[in-house]
């Protein structure tokens, strides 16, 4: 039957986000791979535009999604098993890469247990329906990621079951706690561990110290959770995140093999029981087909390498590029927010000079992400840097050239 009065609809929706400028824009699509050549680190083709680009926007913070290793472990458990897990996890589909996966990356967090997602999205929402219950109270950073919102609605928090408190203030951290109603048996607090529009970080040893005394209050507990997506293979001493880097241990651990470590997929990394409560209690662990195993054998051969030396010499020149960026950005009179992460934020603060710059970097070969009003509040608006360990001295050079037209 046709639809016309559906697609009229749809199509005014899409029409108003398009007046209010928050459409996504046409998608580019990659076609090209050029690996790492000289003093040139990987390039991309993109359809319909006949140059290389370096990208700038991209999470895999370790350049291993193109390492020969994973590739071949991903080969060989393809061969062996196939492209799909052919069931859910409860109906025979739990095959031994998954297995071997959740092990790895438990050792990985030195945490007694984990559970892996098809996403840190579908991870987040599955421990929200896994800790929720009617006496449960919520408290989570403004700034929280949208898998962190959507999983306390997907949770059915109510706005009387949760406080929100702005952006690392620890003082209203503290009043939120304050504020939990006396009839609370467990309070999840919950935040991002790096901010991946800011590239910031989560105070952890704070937020720690300041849940600490209220913590016998509640039958539960305070229960911290640390979504560190971005932040887990990207930094720390040896690429532990926002817990090594910080020197605390969150109770939960959320996280991604699809940045840093290059491949696809989610995590809770936990205590057995919070583990166990996740897979029998997730509708997104309990209803989906798991991880292929190629995708599993490839995040455990990433998590090996970011153990070994060479994990270590990737991170150090991680570091590095981060540096010198920075550095560049800095001498060049430009503005951003301090962090030792690999995201590096340019404030620009005017949505036609936003524009401008991330189309003149694009003309000359550069990916990067502007974030412009009503994205962001008039003022915040943002050019989103992302380095990566295959970024070469040269290649940031390169991006500080194109930068240096628009020096203050």
């Amino acid at each position: 039957m046709p639809r016309e009065h559906l697609d009229q609809s749809l199509r005014q929706e899409i029409e108003a986000l398009q007046a209010e400028g928050r459409a996504k824009a046409p998608e580019r699509i990659i076609v090209d791979y050029i690996p790492p050549a000289g003093e040139k680190g990987p390039r991309y083709i993109l359809k319909g535009v006949n140059r290389e680009f370096i990208r700038m926007n991209s999470n895999s913070y370790l350049s291993l999604s193109n390492h020969p290793a994973l590739i071949e472990a991903a080969d060989e458990a393809t061969k062996k098993f196939g492209v799909g897990p052919g069931a859910v996890r409860f109906i025979d589909g739990t095959f031994y890469h998954h297995v071997a996966l959740e092990e790895r990356v438990a050792r990985f967090l030195n945490k007694p247990a984990a559970k892996i997602f098809n996403s840190a999205y579908t991870s987040n929402c599955g421990l929200a329906l896994a800790l929720s219950g009617k006496q449960t109270y919520w408290i989570g950073d403004e700034l929280n990621h949208n898998s962190i919102i959507r999983a306390m609605r997907l949770a059915n928090v109510p706005g009387e079951r949760k406080g929100i408190y702005p952006h690392n203030h620890m003082e209203a951290l503290r009043k939120c706690l304050e504020e939990v109603p006396e009839d609370v048996e467990r309070v999840i607090l919950i935040f991002d561990g790096i901010f991946s529009m800011r590239g910031d970080y989560a105070p952890l040893e704070r937020i720690k110290e300041i849940a600490e005394p209220y913590d016998k209050r509640f039958k539960d507990g305070v229960i911290t959770v640390m979504d560190d997506s971005h932040g887990i293979g990207a930094y720390g001493k040896t690429g532990r995140g926002t817990a090594e880097f910080t020197g605390a241990q969150p109770d939960v651990m959320i996280g991604t093999f699809g940045k840093a470590f290059g491949v696809n997929g989610g995590f809770v990394g936990a205590c057995e029981a919070i583990v166990e409560a996740v897979r029998q209690k997730a509708d997104t662990y309990i209803y989906t087909n798991p991880l292929g195993v190629a995708d599993c054998a490839a995040a455990i051969k990433a998590l090996d390498i970011c153990d070994s030396a060479e994990g270590l010499v990737r991170l150090k020149n991680l570091n590095e590029r981060i540096q010198q960026f920075r550095e560049g950005i800095d001498s060049l009179g430009l503005e951003s927010i301090p962090g030792p992460h690999a995201i590096v934020p340019l404030m620009v603060r005017d949505t036609r000079k936003t524009h401008r710059i991330v189309q003149s970097l694009f003309d000359q070969g550069v990916l990067v992400v502007g974030l412009t009003f009503p994205v962001v509040p008039r003022g915040d608006e943002t050019i989103r840097f992302q380095l990566n360990a295959a970024h070469t001295k040269p290649d940031v050079d390169d991006v500080l050239d194109v930068l240096s037209v628009f020096k203050r």
